[in-house]
């Protein structure tokens, strides 16, 4: 079953009704270029609405990755997804905080004090700013105009992130080139975020088989949170396919 994170969500209701609908993760934004930012107290509130966080639940640190895998992308991210599912099975929907090319003593601060599960990197940080995160990481990757599978697979570094985000759109509904993110999907889990929207996912999920997919402006209205097009959007994703066996883990 495909992953669903609903990104970018503002008030208290987004948060609940991307966890009544079933959704795994919440997005939350701290990125200065996004008109989806918010406080540190603000984003307090919106954790405390998905749950505990994972610190306070006894769950200090994240899940080791099998480090035997990480001079091979393909097995470093599955064993990433295998993280995740683990730390899943102990907290649903995982809260992701997004930063976009801020310093990670930044980073980390806030991610202390808002009581996130996890860190999402979407601006120009390299693959070893991840380690220098107090969280696990999804990284954006950026996908080069007319690029090749091979070109997007051959940036992927493993020992670094916990999960790769394949996102040409940076929250603006730009879709992926779905043939380009299906041929890296065939060889490495992935999330994948772009132009999706209620109507659109089932199709694109079938096509791409992403590990995850992440919806942020195709589940609003007039700029705000649609609470009927979140459960609408994890509905459909959910039920897309029976199974992405061989790409996800």
């Amino acid at each position: 079953m495909t992953r669903v994170k609903i990104c970018g969500c503002m008030r208290i209701e987004d948060v609940l009704a991307a966890k009544d609908a079933g959704a795994d993760f919440v997005g939350l934004m701290f990125a200065p270029s996004s008109g989806r930012r918010i406080s540190i107290e603000e984003a307090q509130a919106l954790v405390e609405a998905a749950g505990s966080p994972l610190r306070e639940l006894g769950q200090s640190e994240p899940p080791p990755l099998h480090h035997g895998a990480a001079n091979d992308a393909a097995a470093w991210f599955t064993e990433g997804a295998k993280a995740l599912e683990r730390l899943l099975a102990r907290k649903r929907p995982l809260t992701v905080g997004v930063f976009e090319s801020q310093p990670m003593e930044e980073v980390n601060e806030i991610a202390d004090e808002a009581g996130l599960d996890l860190i999402q990197l979407s601006g120009h940080e390299s693959w070893a700013d991840c380690l220098l995160a107090n969280r696990q990481v999804i990284k954006t990757v950026e996908l080069p105009p007319d690029g090749q599978a091979e070109q997007v697979l051959a940036a992927l570094e493993p020992g670094f992130a916990i999960a790769c985000l394949l996102d040409p759109s940076c929250g603006r509904g730009v879709e992926t080139d779905p043939d380009l993110a299906a041929a890296v999907a065939a060889r490495v889990p992935v999330w994948l975020a772009g132009g999706l929207s209620p109507e659109n996912v089932v199709a694109v999920i079938r096509h791409v088989r992403p590990w995850a997919v992440d919806v942020s402006s195709g589940v609003e209205t007039n700029g705000a949170k649609d609470l009927e097009k979140i459960r609408a959007f994890v509905e459909a994703a959910k039920g897309a396919i029976s199974s992405t066996a061989g790409r996800s883990a």
